[in-house]
């Protein structure tokens, strides 16, 4: 009798987590959305590729949030297919950034410093929310893990793209804005190859769970 009552307040208990996960995860993943098509569009209008590799990347991070969401309550296998999906993509928008960054090197370009500095400051905003929102959480779930990581490094990312507007500025030259945007694409495919990776061990049965870091 008593093992059946442990059992069913474990799994009440478990069920509580995870719709407290779900709402966690919905949280972030929304604003990651907004802010992407906020900061793609602003960099597309301020010819900024920092600017567009930095929402390339909130919308990584937001795939990221999707497969955790996805994977709460359920076998790693189906985490395990979701995440290479989400890999390949990043892999593709990493490569979009940098044909973006090369094409412009031909081309040229004059990003408009002022919006790039404060489209980057709003991104960095929603960036803390996200790292606070999922604190607490930190050494839980490996989901809500791998998430509050995401936001850690995003905001080291954001901060690299203050950095190059005010290089831009004060330069007026466009080559700050081609390093940082740059160096996030190399992050964000670095990160999809990992998850990639990852994912394929899982699914062979040589790892358990899935980093979903980003960087």
């Amino acid at each position: 009798m008593s093992s059946c009552c442990d059992s069913s307040c474990s799994s009440t208990a478990q069920a509580q987590m995870d719709k407290t996960q779900k709402r966690l995860l919905w949280t972030v993943l929304l604003l990651n959305g907004v802010m992407f098509f906020v900061e793609f569009t602003a960099g597309w209008l301020a010819e900024s590729s920092g600017l567009i590799a930095d929402s390339l990347d909130m919308l990584a991070d937001t795939l990221v949030y999707a497969v955790s969401l996805y994977a709460v309550g359920k076998a790693i296998k189906y985490k395990a297919n979701a995440a290479i999906f989400n890999g390949t993509l990043q892999t593709v928008l990493a490569f979009v950034v940098l044909a973006d960054v090369l094409q412009r090197l031909v081309f040229g370009s004059q990003p408009n410093a002022n919006m790039m500095l404060w489209i980057a400051f709003l991104a960095l905003a929603v960036n803390v929310l996200c790292f606070a929102l999922l604190y607490s959480s930190r050494n839980g779930d490996i989901n809500i893990r791998a998430s509050w990581i995401c936001s850690r490094n995003d905001m080291l990312m954001n901060s690299g793209v203050i950095i190059s507007a005010l290089l831009v500025a004060q330069l007026d030259m466009a080559w700050p804005d081609l390093v940082i945007a740059t160096a996030i694409a190399l992050i964000v495919l670095r990160s999809a190859i990992r998850i990639i990776h990852d994912a394929r061990a899982v699914k062979a049965g040589e790892k358990t769970d899935i980093s979903g870091c980003c960087g």
